[in-house]
């Protein structure tokens, strides 16, 4: 049977996941279990058939088998997981970068939902949605007592179907009726802006349109700003939990000409998989000084390519400690469309270096201070915090992580202004500019 296989790294901020997908028929071939496990197997059916039989309440058979198989598998580690047909896909629609949907960048506010800002050219922002409007009903669905992720499910949905919102908007007397139709909405997975001599890139994920984007992005900046006043450029990590992995690997070519870039390690000494970047006469943004911005909000991927363009002395990184997510699943499909999520491997820089619990430790390190509303609250994000996480090779009682927190006004951003200084020489650290020449690589791999 022919299988494709790509690697992905992706997942939330607490606990972001290296993942590769296995695509075929469910179902694969194991080692055979020993007759122990087979009498334990048995003892499992004995009490599912009893709790079935004799619980106070008929439970729900199929919560009851999920949340056991889960339980099996988070009993391993914090990323180990069983994901239904629902978690699965909507798994498949975050690494993909785009779906059918308005286009409304929400949070919940006051049990409503608050729009952020409408993204340009999207159904929403034609259909005359405001930064600042409250949507109270979704359709004839009052939004309070939803979730946010209740009320995000259902404004997304097929292509060219309508949807109505009601809005309450300020100086407005009375609700406003606003009707939708669902089109594609593509998530910008890159934004950047020119900051007079310096080029601005942050990425905020790494799916599918990761590297068309920051491609875009570059060639944007170059025609901006001419090549003789051009500083160099940021590239901000920061609070990105993770992505496709192949999109890691394009980035970091990106700004690479030769070496490594990362490899993945799994059960057998001999499973081991190189990536290395493509060699070149010049990387895509000619050679101009980079500083790479990471803190305890970048994760996986993000780790991937600063700890490459750290070990490859082709960027300055600045920031504070990195999340420290180290380890590799396997996403295999199973029947009915749901998927098991398994660790399978642990991924090293190029210098050989697995950040399992300890994460990307910066070149120069530049503390964000907190606003007075989150001084004294726990704002930190590390893999060492969690509970049955895989213990690193080089962790210690230091951990992993660091507050994942940047400030919504670049005025106010200390890591950014830092990192701008360095690049227009306002600022000298002998950590920049690095040497290509001094890159730190394992030939013993």
């Amino acid at each position: 049977m022919m299988r494709k296989l790509s690697l992905l790294l992706a997942g939330a901020l607490m606990g972001a996941s290296a993942m590769s997908l296995v695509y075929g028929a469910p179902g694969s071939t194991a080692n055979a279990a020993g007759s122990d496990t087979y009498k334990q197997l048995a003892i499992f059916g004995d009490i599912f058939e009893r709790v079935r039989a004799q619980y106070v309440t008929p439970p729900d058979d199929k919560a009851l088998v999920e949340n056991a198989i889960n339980g099996m598998l988070s009993s391993l580690d914090p990323h180990s997981s069983y994901m239904n047909a629902d978690e699965a896909q909507d798994m498949r629609v975050q690494t993909k970068g785009e779906f059918g949907g308005l286009g409304i960048e929400v949070t919940m506010e006051n049990d409503l939902v608050k729009v952020i800002t409408p993204i340009d050219d999207t159904p929403a922002a034609k259909a005359g949605v405001l930064a600042g409007d409250y949507i109270s009903k979704i359709d004839d669905t009052e939004v309070r007592g939803m979730t946010l992720n209740d009320a995000v499910d259902k404004m997304r949905g097929p292509v060219n179907t309508p949807i109505t919102l009601t809005i309450l908007r300020q100086g407005a007397d009375k609700p406003i009726e606003i009707k939708v139709v669902r089109d594609v909405i593509k998530v910008k997975a890159v934004k950047f802006r020119v900051e007079n001599d310096i080029g601005y890139m942050k990425i905020t994920s790494f799916t599918e349109k990761t590297y068309d984007d920051l491609q875009n992005a570059i060639q944007q900046i170059k025609k901006q700003v001419p090549k003789d006043k051009l500083k160099g450029y940021v590239l901000d990590l920061r609070l990105n939990p993770g992505g496709l992995l192949d999109q890691a690997v394009s980035v970091s070519d990106t700004f690479l000409n030769r070496g490594e870039i990362v490899s993945t390690r799994g059960r057998d000494p001999k499973d081991v998989t190189r990536f290395d970047a493509k060699p070149k006469s010049a990387d895509d943004i000619d050679g101009k000084p980079l500083v790479v911005l990471i803190n305890g909000g970048s994760a996986s991927a993000s780790e991937i390519v600063a700890g490459a363009l750290q070990d490859m002395k082709r960027a300055t990184v600045v920031g504070t400690q990195s999340f420290g997510k180290g380890s590799v699943q396997t996403i295999i499909p199973l029947g009915e469309n749901g998927a098991l999520r398994l660790t399978t491997a642990l991924y090293y820089t190029p210098s050989g270096k697995s950040i399992q619990g300890t994460g990307i430790t910066p070149d120069i390190k530049v503390e964000q201070p907190l606003p007075p509303d989150l001084q004294g609250r726990d704002v930190s994000r590390g893999e060492s915090d969690l509970k049955g996480h895989i213990k690193g090779a080089d962790e210690n009682d230091k951990g992993s992580g660091s507050a994942a927190y940047v400030p919504p006004d670049p005025k106010d951003d200390l890591q950014l202004i830092f990192a701008e200084e360095l690049l227009r020489g306002e600022k000298t650290d002998p950590a920049f500019p690095p040497n290509p020449d001094k890159a730190v690589v394992n030939n013993n791999q």
